[in-house]
């Protein structure tokens, strides 16, 4: 009698079980380096940059990122290295989701110049492309092309293309 209460206990349980769910890695940090030419913007030069990404997988496809990127142009009116951070926080959409990921985005940017004579702000919205490509199940490297449309007040539109290749670990 045991054995068949015990029996019918584990049938109950079997069918009574929610379904198992894989866990998706659907987030992901990293870090790049690139190139940043910030066309004349401030009267600042072209500079390579730091940065550091993060992702995270929405649904169909679509993909939240933000990117930081720390530079250090050459400002010619002080005739020195200055310092900038460009934050940025976009949307892309991934044309495929294997192990090779093309995408286009769109990322609102923000820049901060701190310089001698003062700090300059700019906000912006840019389109980007990239490839990623996984050379295992949780590792990427990838190539970005971004160009940034800045606005200021009081000052013309100014214009940045941004080159970069990086590494991102997904979790």
């Amino acid at each position: 009698m045991r054995s068949l209460l015990l029996s019918l206990a584990l049938l109950a349980a079997l069918f009574c079980a929610a379904p198992a769910h894989a866990q998706f890695a659907n987030r992901s940090l990293g870090l790049s380096a690139g190139y940043m030419n910030f066309n004349n913007t401030q009267s600042l030069s072209e500079t390579f940059f730091i940065g550091f990404d993060a992702s995270l997988y929405i649904e169909s496809g679509f993909e939240v990122v933000s990117l930081t990127k720390l530079t250090f142009p050459y400002d010619p009116i002080s005739g020195q290295r200055v310092v900038g951070i460009a934050p940025s926080l976009g949307v892309r959409y991934l044309f495929l989701e294997e192990s090779i990921r093309p995408y286009l985005g769109a990322d609102l940017s923000y820049l901060h110049v701190f310089k001698p004579a003062g700090d300059s702000n700019y906000v912006g919205l840019g389109p980007n492309a990239g490839l990623d490509f996984f050379v295992s199940d949780s590792i990427s490297l990838g190539v970005r092309a971004q160009y940034n449309f800045y606005l200021a007040l009081n000052e013309r539109v100014q214009t940045s293309l941004i080159l970069s290749g990086g590494a991102a670990v997904y979790f």
